[in-house]
């Protein structure tokens, strides 16, 4: 099985610049809990992620105020992907070795066209989820700034 039998396609994306509470919104809209960010909509290269919890943990939890902030103030710069093409075995080494609940999934030229979160693995494969999710919660170094934690 592949990446893009598993994927959730063209998921919705914002950039550095896109208001937090417009994140937020989509959300909401999408029904996810994380967000690509991308240097453009043109391009859709990712730059970074951002999760509800970051929102809730880097903005509401600092009492800053969140309707002024964008997603660069509240991102995690550090994103994992695969590609359509990779396995969907490959794909969750990669989540357990990152200690990632999702990673974004770039087309040939570093688009976003895809995210796969834990759900997704869960789902549609037997026998992995419980070593994801046991590899992927594993205690980190608090100092690593990796989105999905």
């Amino acid at each position: 099985m592949q990446v893009k039998d598993v994927m959730t396609s063209n998921p919705a994306c914002c950039t550095p610049d896109t208001p937090l509470p417009e994140v937020a919104r989509m959300m909401e809209q999408h029904d996810c809990g994380c967000i690509p960010v991308v240097e453009d909509q043109a391009s859709k290269k990712p730059v970074g992620m951002i999760t509800d919890r970051d929102i809730a943990v880097r903005g509401v939890a600092q009492g800053k105020d969140v309707s002024q902030m964008s997603a660069r103030d509240c991102m995690s710069t550090s994103v994992v992907t695969v590609t359509p093409e990779d396995s969907v075995d490959d794909c969750c080494k990669v989540m357990e070795d990152n200690q990632v609940r999702r990673v974004a999934v770039v087309d040939q030229q570093g688009g976003c066209c895809g995210m796969v979160s834990q759900a997704d693995v869960a789902l549609d494969t037997s026998g992995k989820v419980s070593q994801v999710v046991r590899e992927v919660s594993q205690p980190t170094d608090s100092t690593n700034n990796v989105q999905g934690q």
